[in-house]
């Protein structure tokens, strides 16, 4: 997989001119078939959630929030879905108005870039969306205006990864709760399975998260519970010793609080309106 230099590419786009080609949204959508090849122009990826994974001429790159992708023109591309998990991505469409050959082209290029848990990124491709698909001129113009906007934050994101390099210790640390979130997980521990102390290993945590390490691991328990209850029959005390929580009571009194109904409310209220 290719290294970008994230200083060289923000210069490439400030010194070429390029429009936009096209927007479009994607999701899971069973037994639609992919293309196998990319388009005739290039294009950044901007995966809004889930996770999938594409390959650009045999190089496999996983989309998934926290990461922007770009693939070049007329690319083998093969799909690769993870079972049972949901994705969305925005796909931008780019073209280059450019003669000088001795450019380094960047645009012909697949390479990832990793940017982290950007809201204000999220915030502008959606508004990028929703500007690509309105009628008129003023439409049009902001569109442009707007992906300029999108790509300063890729870069600024970007470059903050790379000096402070945490996101790859944020997602070690979480895949491990996702794996194993049944089972006690001290945060001491998980910091030293990270090669950083708590105090850093929180500090990542509310950098990439909004939350610290023991708030994250709470939550995702929660949600898995919540899942739990409208796709198991398994009785609540059950659900709550298999998403972690020893003690069933503290389940349901944490998860009213969270959500404002307990378990047992929640499981009656959705499954009988359904």
């Amino acid at each position: 997989m290719k290294k970008i230099d994230v200083n060289q590419l923000a210069t490439y786009f400030a010194q070429v001119p390029f429009q936009i080609e096209g927007i479009y949204r994607y999701a899971k959508e069973p037994g639609v078939p992919y293309a196998s090849m990319t388009d005739q122009v290039p294009g950044f990826i901007f995966p809004i959630k889930g996770k999938t994974q594409f390959s650009f001429n045999q190089v496999s790159y996983v989309f998934q929030p926290g990461k922007v992708i770009h693939g070049g023109a007329y690319m083998d591309l093969t799909h690769t879905k993870f079972d049972d998990v949901d994705f969305e991505y925005i796909l931008v469409l780019y073209q280059i108005f450019d003669n000088n050959t001795t450019t380094y082209p960047f645009s012909s290029e697949h390479f990832e870039l990793i940017v982290g848990q950007s809201p204000r990124l999220q915030q502008l491709i959606i508004k990028l969306w929703q500007a690509y698909n309105e009628p008129g001129g003023i439409s049009m113009f902001q569109t442009e205006m707007l992906f300029r906007d999108v790509l300063n934050e890729v870069f600024l994101s970007a470059m903050q990864q790379k000096s402070e390099d945490t996101y790859q210790v944020f997602l070690a640390a979480t895949t491990y709760i996702h794996n194993y979130y049944v089972e006690p997980i001290p945060i001491a521990t998980l910091a030293a399975q990270n090669g950083v102390n708590r105090n850093r290993l929180t500090y990542v945590f509310k950098r990439h998260a909004g939350m610290g390490p023991a708030e994250y691991i709470l939550r995702y328990r929660l949600n898995r519970g919540k899942e739990m209850l409208l796709t198991s029959p398994l009785p609540i005390q059950q659900i709550a010793h298999e998403i972690g929580f020893s003690d069933p009571f503290y389940f349901s009194r944490t998860f009213k609080k969270y959500y404002g109904i307990a378990p047992s409310s929640y499981r009656e209220r959705v499954v009988y309106s359904v």
